[in-house]
């Protein structure tokens, strides 16, 4: 990713603080929480590895190659477990687009995205749209409602908001990405 490098570093930052909370969450009571957690975590640190500035760190050519396999077999992954909930359809959507910018810094001059070219216009632009939607319609349901009562969450593995602050932020950090191809 090119453009201001303190912009980079704090996209790091983020994405990694991100994938260190879904981490935390693994540990929940509820088996969903704990299995998107993990895909959750993937995201925030591959986006945290691929976000970092090309002047520090260039990776070798087959690292895209690697990036590339890996976010396609949790785009697969994720395409099996959306037979069972919808949720895993973002999911889908993220994985595909890790491995559409893997594939797109691997070909840019010298193989970094932030030049002009990389990546198909059209695709690039309706992952753009939807992880714009996105972070408008989760960063809306971060808006405080009147809770029933009901029992406050036990540990920080089970903390609803912060999943969705979590969202939120890698939405965000997608938009980021996505704005440089």
């Amino acid at each position: 990713m090119h453009g201001p490098g303190s912009a980079a570093w704090l996209l790091v930052a983020v994405c990694a603080a991100t994938g260190a909370y879904c981490l935390l969450r693994m540990r929940s009571r509820v088996e969903e929480q704990r299995r998107t957690a993990g895909g959750e975590a993937l995201m925030g640190f591959g986006m945290a590895l691929m976000a970092i500035p090309a002047a520090v760190v260039t990776p070798p050519p087959a690292a895209w190659a690697v990036y590339a396999a890996v976010f396609g077999a949790a785009a697969l992954r994720a395409l099996w477990a959306a037979r069972s909930s919808a949720h895993h359809l973002h999911h889908l959507v993220g994985a595909f687009t890790m491995a559409y910018m893997a594939v797109a810094m691997a070909a840019a001059p010298g193989g970094h995205a932030g030049h002009k070219g990389t990546g198909a216009p059209l695709v690039t632009g309706l992952l753009l749209l939807y992880f714009a939607g996105y972070v408008l319609w989760s960063g809306a349901r971060l808006v405080p409602v009147a809770t029933a009562g009901g029992p406050p969450a036990s540990g920080w593995g089970d903390r609803p908001e912060l999943a969705r602050a979590c969202r939120l932020s890698m939405g965000i950090g997608m938009v980021a990405m996505l704005l440089t191809m």
